[in-house]
């Protein structure tokens, strides 16, 4: 069907185009306590067609994508691709050029999988966990892919490449005579991290027996927080979008090359990257999903911002060439260990029910599933409330740590502090 849509689209009467071309073999297991209740193994093929229209005086240029199914004849492809090119004439953008040929930086474009071994791999781990009679994993699926994606356009682009990406649900319990808990957790990798995977789930174990015993959390007001976890990402996605070239083109970011991100920092100023490839992340890849080389690329340095990233429409709106979508971020560890961030009284969210930043306005939101407070003295398992600030105001006196830890595509300090966040407690 691969050659069949690419003979079509060279002959349509279209401007440009794109064609990804992704086939999955995957298995799946899905599991009750540790007895199979089910698997099966899946072979699809997901082929997807993007069509760009110039108007006639030059000055515009739409686009409209959908998928072809793999079944389709050549008269129903061409019948959509047809459809495609009548709807991008509707869309009036500003033109721009997709990417050009260029070589991939980094290792071959062509990697083994073997979704037996990772499946095995997942299996004996999740088996070899330490559970108790009041802790221990109710359920779990496991997903285990090989993707095979080709990407080809219009300008001569031709890549291809393969990789794993693998993702486990998992339910834990945590009861006590009077009553009882679930949780449920996702972990995506590449292949199964077995050291990491264990961490995770014993971490959502003990998340649960905390739970059952969690007093209300006390309204603090402005109180020191500490982010533990993964959502911890969210922060760090806040610095990534605002160098987005989409966001600086739109104006809804005002980060500029060479600049300070923030007038003064009294705690650690972040450095961010963008990298090709994290160990056992499921997003490594050479190519992003437009065909451009991934590399190695630093965003902030200290707090300033060196480069912007995104798609090939806003980046070459704004003059960039060797833009691309990044896959993988790693923000360096701060001056200072865990243990010495850990001084005082301060709230530290292990669990949200939701957390979210926005990118625009830098506000920040969480309702508290459980946190610790540290008052100085003792140490007390909370649960409700939430926590607000913005970003714009907390990312001045930000503290973090030496250590680092890794959560699939984001490799992080393990311990982030934000000064002065509100903290609402139940009343």
């Amino acid at each position: 069907m691969l050659d069949t849509v690419v003979s079509l689209l060279r002959s349509a009467d279209v401007y440009a185009w794109e064609v990804s071309d992704v086939l999955t073999d995957a298995w799946e297991f899905y599991m009750i306590r540790h007895a199979l209740d089910q698997n099966r193994v899946r072979h699809v093929e997901h082929l997807t067609v993007k069509v760009y229209r110039l108007s006639e005086d030059g000055e515009t240029m739409g686009s409209a994508s959908c998928e072809v199914p793999p079944t389709a004849s050549r008269e129903e492809a061409k019948a959509l691709i047809e459809s495609l090119s009548y709807r991008a004439s509707l869309i009036k953008n500003k033109p721009y050029t997709l990417h050009q040929p260029k070589p991939a930086v980094g290792a071959s474009s062509r990697i083994q999988v073997d979704p037996e071994e990772i499946s095995r791999t997942f299996l004996s781990t999740m088996r070899d966990l330490p559970e108790t009679p009041t802790e221990d994993v109710n359920s779990y699926e496991i997903f285990v892919a090989s993707k095979k994606r080709c990407f080809l356009n219009s300008e001569g682009v031709d890549v291809a490449e393969a990789y794993p990406d693998s993702m486990i649900e998992v339910i834990v319990n945590a009861r006590m005579p009077e009553h009882e808990i679930e949780l449920y957790r996702n972990f995506k990798s590449g292949t199964c991290d077995a050291t990491s995977l264990r961490r995770d789930v014993l971490r959502a174990m003990k998340t649960g027996r905390d739970r059952l015993s969690a007093v209300p959390t006390p309204a603090l007001g402005k109180a020191d927080v500490i982010f533990s976890a993964a959502d911890a990402c969210e922060l760090y996605s806040y610095f990534a979008a605002r160098l987005d070239a989409a966001m600086i083109y739109r104006r809804m970011s005002t980060w500029e090359l060479g600049k300070s991100i923030c007038p003064v920092f009294h705690g650690d100023a972040p450095s961010l990257s963008a990298v090709r490839e994290l160990p056992n992340s499921s997003a490594n890849r050479l190519f992003d999903a437009e065909g451009a080389p991934i590399r190695d690329l630093p965003l902030l340095e200290n707090g300033i911002a060196r480069n912007y990233h995104g798609s090939r429409m806003f980046s070459a709106y704004l003059g960039l060439e060797d833009s691309f979508i990044p896959s993988n971020y790693v923000v360096e560890g701060g001056s200072r260990g865990e243990s010495e961030l850990r001084q005082g009284p301060y709230l530290e969210v292990v669990e949200f029910s939701d957390f979210q930043v926005d990118a625009v306005a830098g506000d920040l939101f969480g309702e508290i599933r459980l946190a610790y407070w540290h008052d100085g003295e003792k140490t007390v398992a909370v649960s409700g409330g939430s926590i607000s600030g913005s970003m714009l105001d907390l990312a001045g006196n930000m503290e973090l740590s030496s250590e680092t830890v890794q959560y699939n595509n984001w490799r992080i300090p393990s311990v982030t502090l934000l000064r002065g966040v509100t903290v609402t407690g139940i009343a």
